[in-house]
């Protein structure tokens, strides 16, 4: 390497003084014990800036922050509301109120809320590698649910009462079963879709009073269709149930898992055209409205839930247009 030119000042009278000469250094250098090549090295190396700049050696904090253990949701907790939410990391584990919450290998999960949760849960997440948990607290916002009075009997499409006793225990038993099956489906991450576009003519929460006799709250949201009407499925699934005769209550019914403990219950079908077993996928067609079970008219019932918590179906797919 080749020393860069010496630089002088123009005085008055005075010449450049000559260049030094590398391969003859001055007395002086050598003197100071300094060689000639640390000599032409120090003259090439850049200082170091990172050492001598003011908070260079600060941690960003930025990154620290984005790598903190937390728990992010999407929304507020309220009856009948289903939330998305995710950890941070994606390898930690939540529990809700000490019970485990499924979490996927990106960090997303669910929560739901029934329709008469009430109070407070607690989330906890356990970063792993020796990190300190983190908790959430989320306070469940209370509604007011209506009453509906309906013109049908509490037996629904049962010959008599004690039909219905004899039938409604086997009934039971094949919707709970089907609700263990264990399927694998992403439908649950899907923006959802209304089955069917009409007139909603039941909604979530409303507590039914059949001709006197006060019954459950109502679990779905009703659409109001002329008989045959096509619905589809509103996001990727797989069918768990599909009755082949019609239930007391439900008529033809139809239970479809969104994986991550999520399903919609489909009732009153006039027909299926899909069976137990099958993969289908958002706006797929599914059957067709009817009148099927103890219904007053047809319509589709739509309901949904997250594990045990029935949930308000007609918030995932947003306000309803024709």
């Amino acid at each position: 390497m080749r020393a860069a030119p010496w630089r002088w000042r123009q005085f008055a009278g005075a010449n450049p003084p000559p260049e030094p000469d590398m391969r003859n250094p001055s007395p002086l250098l050598t003197g100071l014990g300094l060689s000639p090549i640390l000599i032409v090295l120090a003259s090439c190396i850049a200082p170091a800036l990172a050492a001598t700049e003011p908070g260079a050696d600060a941690p960003n904090t930025a990154a620290a922050v984005a790598l903190a253990p937390r728990i992010e949701m999407d929304g507020a907790a309220e009856q009948g509301a289903l939330l998305r939410g995710r950890i941070i990391p994606a390898t930690g584990s939540l529990t809700r109120d000490g019970e485990s919450v499924a979490v996927a290998s990106d960090g997303s999960f669910l929560l739901g809320f029934d329709r008469d949760a009430s109070g407070s849960v607690t989330l906890r997440l356990d970063p792993g590698n020796g990190a300190l948990p983190v908790e959430r607290r989320l306070d469940i916002a209370a509604h007011s649910w209506a009453l509906q009075h309906i013109n049908a009997p509490m037996r629904g499409a049962a010959r008599s009462d004690a039909d219905f006793a004899a039938r409604r225990p086997g009934e039971i038993a094949q919707m709970a079963a089907a609700r263990r099956t264990v399927v694998t489906s992403d439908g649950w991450r899907q923006q959802f879709i209304w089955p069917l576009r009409g007139r909603i003519s039941g909604v979530f929460g409303s507590q039914r009073i059949y001709q006197g006799t006060p019954g459950s709250f109502h679990n779905g949201v009703d659409v109001a269709a002329p008989t045959g009407t096509p619905y589809v499925a509103p996001a990727d699934g797989v069918v768990i149930l599909a009755a082949t005769t019609p239930f007391t209550l439900e008529g033809y019914l139809l239970m479809i898992d969104h994986g991550m403990g999520l399903s919609s219950v489909f009732l009153h079908s006039n027909r299926l055209v899909v069976h137990t077993g099958d993969v289908v996928r958002q706006g797929q067609y599914l059957g067709d409205v009817g009148a099927t079970g103890r219904v007053t008219g047809p319509h589709l019932h739509w309901a949904m839930r997250w594990h045990g918590a029935k949930i308000d179906a007609a918030r995932l797919p947003g306000p309803m247009t024709r």
